[in-house]
């Protein structure tokens, strides 16, 4: 009895050590499948994208050159135009669309996609002109000085000015970089200005619109201003000694994504700007810009618990809010 009992528990061993191998198998098999498939996938995705840049590149490369001799080389004209007038035609280009949205109720292919419903419809003109009076005096009295010991940076790294473009391929790897830099840097300063002292004198004056609009991304104090809004985007490109056009890419599209966050709209077609809002809604979520450091430091979790998340998860939506998920939470105490 004892001895087929042995040979019965071998054969048992036996028989699950091929069945742990057979799965490690087919896992192996699955996961070098799906790595053949991604790694594919990846290649042709950038491939495409190389080719388009390298039809266009000569047309990018000659309107640079066209640009750069034009403006005679004048360094400071140049890096004035990439970090301050490109970027702020971008960013009020946007907000102008929006605020006529805000204030008209028009038109509706806007309007109809309102995330906190019944919330600034209309907007106060009054608190509106409040929020863009503050924007116009943080770019020029705060973000534009702070342009001045960049230029000075940047003309030590000695690329920011040349007269040869980055390549496509270098220019998205200085993308990840920087907005790597922005994720972190924006993550620690904004729970930084959440302490109860900071937020009492600073950052207070950004939480006045628990549903914010689009200007108010940079509606904030002056010291928020250059810790929160202004360095975490300036310090990648510094790190990295970017050229112009990088750069003026970056702030133009940095601009706009955080104008997108504040809209108070889930527009299809655009990234989604529940995560942000849901912030001004619970001041006590969601503090950062991809969501990453706030997953590792468990500061979304009631966002993941609420219908903004069920909505935040939909890619593209053609459905407005009020049709699919109307209730938003209210604030938290």
């Amino acid at each position: 009895m004892k001895r087929d009992t042995g040979y019965s528990t071998m054969a048992e061993q036996q028989k699950q050590e091929e069945k742990l191998w057979d799965a490690m198998k087919i896992t192996a098999r699955v996961l070098g499948t799906g790595l053949l498939v991604f790694t594919a996938l990846a290649n042709f995705g950038f491939w495409y994208l190389q080719s388009i840049w390298d039809a266009s590149g000569h047309f990018w490369q000659t309107t640079w050159l066209k640009l750069y001799y034009l403006l005679e080389g004048e360094e400071w004209t140049i890096f004035f135009l990439g970090t301050a007038l490109v970027p702020a035609l971008a960013f009020w280009g946007f907000n102008g669309i929006l605020m006529v949205a805000d204030v008209t109720g028009k038109p509706t292919f806007i309007t109809r996609y309102r995330i906190q419903l019944g919330k600034n419809n209309p907007v106060d003109t009054k608190k509106l002109l409040q929020a863009v009076y503050t924007a116009l005096c943080n770019q020029f009295f705060i973000s534009l000085p702070m342009f001045v010991p960049m230029f000075y940076l940047m003309k030590w790294w000695g690329n920011t000015f040349s007269k040869e473009l980055p390549t496509f391929r270098w220019f998205l790897v200085e993308l990840s970089i920087f907005t790597l830099v922005e994720e972190i840097l924006f993550y620690y300063t904004h729970r930084l200005v959440h302490l109860p002292l900071l937020y009492k004198h600073i950052h207070k004056k950004h939480h006045e619109w628990t549903a914010p609009i689009g200007v108010v991304s940079i509606y904030a104090h002056p010291v928020e201003h250059i810790l929160s809004n202004t360095l975490p985007v300036m310090t990648g490109p510094m790190i990295m000694g970017s050229h112009i056009v990088s750069i003026a890419a970056w702030f133009s599209l940095a601009l706009v994504t955080t104008s997108i966050s504040h809209c108070g709209y889930h527009l299809p077609f655009l990234p989604s700007p529940e995560f942000h809002d849901f912030h001004h809604l619970k001041f006590n979520q969601c503090y950062g810009v991809l969501g990453v450091l706030d997953y590792l430091h468990g500061t979304d979790r009631v966002f993941r618990q609420s219908k903004a998340y069920q909505r935040h998860r939909v890619l593209l939506s053609l459905t407005p809010l009020s049709e699919s998920i109307p209730e938003v939470p209210g604030r938290a105490e």
